[in-house]
């Protein structure tokens, strides 16, 4: 299947490690010119070389989501203009939400809603004036089944869920869609990081943890960081025009909801 790529910018957050990494790497695959975003110029240096199709002239910024105002800043600065954005950002860390400080929701809020909200505002209108544009955003299946643990994350995805589906709403009738991308348990740095903390606070070991998290889905097994990019470069490409607004898990089935 030919996606159509060839002749499209695309941003990609978080695009150092993970998720993003795999999801800039496949669509420069695919013949898109791609611009990474993260905070860490040598990380983002070293992956720019990883990227194919040199030619195409792939680059970076860096940036700091902690900083909405110098987000703003950055991407004014560059004068790039992008056909597709993927909103890819680390999740807050773990722990019951009761617990939560103050402070932890108001940091998730900025780094995820807020610079993605930015992020939008940045790209759609030269998406308008090509009457084609592909806000996809990494979020979480908490959005449809809340997980244990992750208090903080559960509150503040379900935030950017309801902003995406606004915005698609809005949106949908220049050409741009807007969906999320739920990915289950991933062999990623944050997904170690969370085996680790439970781990811990169960006193199991952690072959035991990471089996019991695997066996949550009837595939059995954690999903590849590619497996989610596969999904996520359908919903950039052109084959994925009338695909807006929706939610689509990524999952090997762990979702117990349609």
């Amino acid at each position: 299947m030919n996606l159509e790529l060839q002749n499209k910018n695309a941003l990609v957050c978080g695009s150092t490690q993970g998720i993003g990494k795999a999801t800039a790497i496949l669509l420069a695959e695919e013949g898109a010119k791609v611009t990474l975003i993260a905070r860490n110029e040598e990380k983002l240096k070293s992956v720019l070389k990883e990227l194919p199709n040199q030619n195409l002239g792939h680059n970076y910024l860096v940036a700091d989501f902690s900083n909405p105002n110098k987000l703003k800043q950055v991407l004014e600065t560059s004068k790039q203009q992008f056909h597709v954005l993927v909103n890819n950002t680390g999740g807050p860390a773990g722990g019951p939400v009761f617990d939560a400080h103050i402070d932890e929701f108001s940091k998730a809020f900025t780094m995820h809603l807020q610079c993605n909200h930015i992020l939008a505002q940045y790209v759609v209108s030269f998406m308008k004036s090509e009457k084609y544009g592909r806000i996809i955003n990494v979020i979480s299946t908490s959005v449809k089944q809340p997980l244990d643990g992750l208090g903080v994350s559960n509150t503040i995805r379900g935030a950017v869920a309801n902003w995406s589906k606004t915005l698609a709403n809005e949106l949908g009738q220049f050409g741009i869609t807007v969906n999320n991308v739920l990915p289950g348990a991933t062999n990623t740095e944050r997904l170690n990081e969370i085996l680790n903390n439970k781990a811990k606070k169960t006193g199991l070991d952690i072959e035991t943890v990471t089996n019991n998290m695997k066996s949550a889905a009837p595939a059995k097994r954690f999903a590849k960081p590619e497996e989610i990019a596969n999904t996520i470069v359908f919903l950039a490409s052109a084959k994925a025009s009338y695909i807006n607004g929706i939610n689509v898990p990524v999952d090997g089935g762990r979702t117990k909801s349609l």
